[in-house]
C-alpha cells in the first residue's frame, strides 16, 4: 500500500478579505430573497417536518409551527434550508481545499475526549436554547440583525461575547 504524502494544512484567509466576502454574501441574500443570512430557521422547518411526519396531529396542535403548514408550500421548500445545506457542503469543500478535512477532536492536555464532547455538546445545547429565546442564532442575529442596526441584535452581541468571555475563563483549564 502506497503511503500518502504528508500535506500540511494550508493557512487561513485574510480575516478582512473573508470578511468582504461574507458581507457580500450577506448583500447578495438580501437582494435575491428579501430575508439575510441564519441558520435556525432551517432547524425549525426540520423540527416541524418530524412533527408532521411522526404525529400530524401533534404537529397541527402547535401554534408555533402554524407559519409552516400551509397547503401550497411544502414545509422544507425554504430558502433557509437551502442555505444550511449550503453552509454544509462549502464548509466541506473550503476545509477539503485548505487540506483540513479530516475528523479529529480539538481538546486541550488536561480533559479526556469524553468530557470534552460532554461539554462540547452542552453548549450547543445552551446555544440552541438562546437561539430560541432570542429568536434567531448567532449568525442571522449578528449578520442580518447587525446589518439592519437592530438594537436587539446588538444588545444580544454584547451579552453573547461578555458570556462567552465568562464561560471561557471558567473553562480555561481545559485547554492550558
Amino acid at each position: 500500500m502506497k503511503n500518502k504524502p504528508n500535506l500540511k494544512p494550508l493557512p487561513f484567509w485574510n480575516a478582512y478579505g473573508a470578511g468582504v466576502l461574507l458581507g457580500t454574501t450577506l448583500f447578495f441574500a438580501f437582494f435575491l430573497t428579501g430575508r439575510g443570512l441564519g441558520g435556525s430557521g432551517a432547524m425549525d422547518r426540520i423540527t416541524a417536518f418530524f412533527y408532521e411526519l411522526f404525529s400530524p396531529v401533534t404537529a397541527y396542535s402547535y401554534n408555533y409551527y402554524d407559519r409552516y403548514f400551509t397547503k401550497d408550500i411544502f414545509v422544507l421548500n425554504d430558502y433557509s434550508l437551502y442555505q444550511l445545506l449550503g453552509v454544509l457542503a462549502g464548509g466541506y469543500i473550503s476545509a477539503s481545499f485548505g487540506r483540513r478535512s479530516h475528523l479529529t477532536i480539538e481538546k486541550g492536555p488536561r480533559i479526556a475526549v469524553q468530557n470534552r464532547l460532554i461539554l462540547a455538546f452542552a453548549g450547543g445545547a445552551i446555544m440552541a436554547l438562546g437561539a430560541r429565546l432570542a429568536r434567531g442564532c448567532t449568525s442571522g442575529q449578528m449578520l442580518t440583525g447587525g446589518a439592519t442596526l437592530a438594537v436587539g441584535s446588538w444588545v444580544m452581541f454584547a451579552f453573547f461575547f461578555g458570556g462567552a468571555y465568562l464561560i471561557a475563563w471558567t473553562v480555561r483549564k481545559q485547554w492550558i
